[in-house]
């Protein structure tokens, strides 16, 4: 509670971050994948970053890291520690369900923001290969209105990750 000199730098580093790996995805599928294996030899290539678990769980397990640090900074080992011991019943007696509770919430956190991301990312380039699939006159009827709506999406998503990444 309170003003951090760190919250406003981490949100729009986060934003900035996962918008320019989301809008990788507005390139053609094809294009860069044929030009990495035609001058690289790189047979498979993924284009979009976040359409890999590993990165958006990569990126959320390092939100998780700062929210612990920050959490141990600011209250102090033995604040943190009552937080997941006292919360959310106050009862000594209750604290091995309190520490399990507040553990899974604490564990879930950082999988479900990946799982967020990663989905949405994911759906849209699938959305974007099926069209790619499609017969040359049906591609641009509909890749240039799926574009446009999904410019709304990668925006969106990268709010989205940075908001849950503050709060």
């Amino acid at each position: 509670h309170g003003r951090n000199a760190v919250i406003a730098p981490l949100g729009l580093t986060i934003f900035v971050w996962v918008f320019l790996m989301n809008l990788m995805d507005l390139i053609p599928v094809d294009f860069v994948p044929e030009a990495a294996n035609r001058l690289l030899g790189v047979p498979y290539l993924k284009i979009v970053p976040t359409t890999d678990l590993n990165v958006t769980l990569g990126l959320a397990l390092s939100v998780f890291a700062l929210i612990v640090f920050y959490s141990i900074k600011v209250k102090g080992f033995g604040g943190f520690t009552k937080e997941l011991t006292m919360q959310p019943f106050n009862h000594w007696a209750l604290i091995p369900i309190n520490f399990v509770l507040e553990t899974v919430t604490l564990i879930a956190k950082p999988i479900s923001l990946s799982l967020r991301l990663f989905g949405n990312l994911y759906a849209g380039e699938l959305i974007f290969i099926l069209i790619a699939l499609m017969p040359w006159w049906a591609q641009f009827a509909l890749s240039v209105p799926w574009a446009i709506f999904h410019i709304l999406v990668i925006v969106l998503q990268a709010f989205i990750f940075m908001m849950l990444t503050i709060v």
